[in-house]
């Protein structure tokens, strides 16, 4: 269906971070976009044309979203947010619970609806633990997710969700995409809510510092990550969408691995100040995780490219303003 001849998408999850950037590329590519969330954007207001809030565990408010055939939909609603909530172990219940509720609804409601176009964001949690204990040497390909052991319940839903697509894309024919996303960050994202990714509270932290003293670093500061841009997680998305054959899952990350500690003296470095750190006990997760991209060069021609030091400097910028403004 279309809008005065405009393609038209659905994004589930469009009051989160990707989600509300999702929607502002969408438009920007000539969509009619449709968003829906428990909330708006919290930072920017939506350039939906049209936003339902609503509770996408509840199958009602699921018909009410999906009613017509989208040329697309994206589905980013999740029960999720930093180490903090999903890796105490005491969310458990309700990641599982409500995640794998809200993608057994969107999928149901896009099968009635024959809508055959469907992206599906799936997590780097959901890779074996016993290949991430090594920070230096960590393993990710995409056929390494099997024996499944991920490291916490988020994982374990994630991954059962993929199953769900596929079965979906076999049984029903509907033509899914399935992308594990590596930490993805940017600015217009949580920054001090406790759902925040290591970046952004890493932002905060040396925000809020004064020259000279100290910030608190959960765990040794050895572990290490990859970290990839808001901008090039679009523009992956979108790769994979304009394709016709392959479906994934894929990585979508990036392959700039460095530590917890590196990354805090980065963003010190940016902001033009002198700290310690402090390394506390805290949740760890894995050891170590790296995005592996040779099977999205291999389908798509393309893996992401940009600078660590580049996203993380308008993320700064963002967050630096964040805390100023709160501090007024």
């Amino acid at each position: 269906m279309k809008i005065n001849d405009q393609k038209i998408a659905l994004v589930c999850g469009a009051g989160g971070f990707i989600g509300s950037h999702l929607v502002k590329d969408l438009k920007k590519k000539g969509f009619w976009v449709r968003g829906v969330d428990l909330k708006y954007p919290e930072f920017d207001n939506t350039e939906a044309d049209d936003f339902i809030i609503g509770d996408l565990r509840d199958p009602d408010v699921c018909k009410i979203a999906i009613d017509r055939r989208f040329d697309e939909v994206y589905q980013l609603a999740a029960d999720m947010g930093g180490a903090g909530f999903v890796f105490t172990g005491e969310n458990d219940a309700g990641i599982m619970h409500n995640s794998a509720l809200i993608n057994l609804n969107i999928l149901e409601e896009s099968r009635k609806r024959n809508i055959r176009k469907i992206f599906y964001s799936s997590s780097a949690c959901i890779y074996p633990e016993f290949n991430q204990m090594d920070p230096l040497n960590p393993k990710t390909s995409e056929d390494s997710a099997y024996p499944a052991n991920p490291d916490s319940e988020y994982g374990w839903e994630k991954l059962f969700s993929e199953r769900l697509y596929l079965a979906f894309n076999r049984n029903y024919g509907m033509d899914v995409r399935i992308a594990r996303l590596h930490n993805i960050f940017g600015p217009l994202g949580s920054w001090n809510n406790g759902r925040e990714k290591a970046p952004a509270a890493i932002c905060r932290k040396v925000a809020e510092a004064k020259d000279g003293s100290s910030i608190e670093i959960w765990g040794d500061g050895s572990q290490t990550r990859s970290f990839l841009y808001i901008d090039e997680c679009l523009e992956a998305m979108r790769k994979l969408m304009d394709q016709y054959k392959f479906i994934g899952p894929v990585n979508i990350g990036s392959e700039e691995m460095v530590t917890i500690n590196e990354l805090a003296e980065m963003t010190m470095e940016i902001a033009g100040k002198k700290l310690t750190i402090n390394n506390i006990p805290g949740p760890l997760v894995v050891r170590g995780r790296n995005s592996d991209n040779r099977l999205i060069r291999e389908k798509l021609g393309w893996a992401p490219d940009y600078p660590l030091k580049k996203g993380l400097i308008e993320t700064y910028r963002w967050i630096e303003e964040q805390v100023r403004l709160k501090a007024e």
